[in-house]
């Protein structure tokens, strides 16, 4: 659920970006053939010759081991932006740190905008910032720094 809750506020962000659209083109001007891309993995494994030793062994690809960490950097260099835009606007008393109610403000204000029938004031959504608070806070000193909710936040 805290996935969403941070997609949806990434894609707040990422809104402008993300509406851009491209020009038309123009029927009469005469455009560039679009090559296409072949997926290397659905095709046979290609092999390369070692010198040294006249074998042939298989070619290796690093490239979805890169993608998926690629994939999990961006989105802890999202989460670690999305923290620093908007904390200051949730630490109320501009001290650095998160007290309990200033964190339950943010996340309500980020579970709602997943999920519009967010009840601020119910039980069920107190208990759910309450167990959030606690397992964000891990210095246990009762108020999150920065780097706690972008750690937190960037677990899911």
């Amino acid at each position: 659920m805290l996935k969403m809750i941070l997609l949806a506020g990434t894609m707040t962000i990422a809104a402008p970006a993300l509406a851009q659209t491209m020009a038309p083109v123009d029927p009469g001007v005469q455009t560039a053939p679009q090559t296409t891309m072949v997926d290397p993995s659905t095709t046979a494994p290609q092999t390369a010759v070692d010198p040294a030793t006249s074998t042939t062994a298989p070619a290796t690809t690093a490239a979805p081991a890169q993608t998926a960490e690629a994939a999990s950097a961006a989105d802890g260099t999202q989460v670690a932006s999305a923290v620093d835009t908007q904390f200051g606007t949730y630490d109320k008393n501009a001290d650095g740190k998160l007290s309990q109610a200033e964190f339950s403000s943010w996340m309500v204000a980020l579970k709602t905008a997943s999920d519009p029938a967010t009840k601020a004031g119910s039980a069920e959504t107190k208990k759910w910032v309450g167990a959030a608070f606690a397992q964000a806070d891990t210095d246990k000193n009762k108020s999150l720094d920065k780097a706690e909710v972008t750690g937190f936040l960037t677990k899911g």
